[in-house]
């Protein structure tokens, strides 16, 4: 990871969407924002949409981040829920991708475990684990937002570990023949020496 990032981390919902901005600096994460989108009031679903596009972008353009970080959607029994939080996740990202962001996905349970230890914590407790890593600007008012920080700051301890990149590589090249994925891998250790353990 750079010496200076921001990582911009969502946590999308169509009532209301917790948003936070991470800044690193010299490896050291510090909270620039934290909030959320209330959209209850607006009575018209594709007006939400609309809503958290157009808010997404203005985030972007007023603190430039450099990446997106976003809760995946979760699988449960309301499946009209699940598709509605698949859209103010795929609307958020469509902004993202319209200001030439990268983006990553994160599932619950690897947010809950990377900030508390425990994959079922609840979001109490992840506010509170927050809460002693960080300063906040000011307490946030719900718990979405806290959601949206945790997510942010699973981002950023992924994205510290130096194998990171090249995992990143390897995961998103096609898949090819064992023969043509033994041959590549042995290219890559010839190419990376420095990443054997000796």
């Amino acid at each position: 990871m750079d010496t200076e990032k921001i990582i911009l981390g969502i946590d999308p919902g169509t009532q209301i969407l917790g948003y936070s901005l991470l800044e690193i600096k010299d490896g050291k994460p510090c909270v620039l924002a934290l909030d959320v989108l209330y959209l209850k009031k607006i009575a018209d679903f594709n007006l939400r949409i609309k809503k958290i596009f157009d808010s997404t972008l203005r985030i972007i353009d007023t603190f430039h981040p450099d990446h997106l970080a976003i809760e995946a959607p979760f699988f449960g029994k309301n499946v009209q829920s699940m598709l509605k939080l698949g859209r103010a996740q795929g609307v958020a990202i469509a902004a993202a991708m319209s200001r030439e962001l990268s983006f990553s996905e994160y599932e619950p349970a690897t947010i809950k475990q990377t900030v508390t230890g425990n994959g079922n914590a609840a979001k109490e407790q992840v506010a509170a684990m927050l809460r002693s890593l960080f300063t906040f600007p000011e307490e946030p008012h719900y718990l979405d937002a806290t959601d949206a920080l945790a997510v942010a700051y699973t981002c950023f301890i992924e994205r510290s570990n130096p194998y990171a990149d090249v995992r990143e590589q390897l995961v998103s090249k096609p898949k090819r023949s064992k023969k043509s994925r033994r041959k590549s891998w042995s290219e890559f250790l010839t190419n990376n020496p420095d990443l054997i353990n000796t």
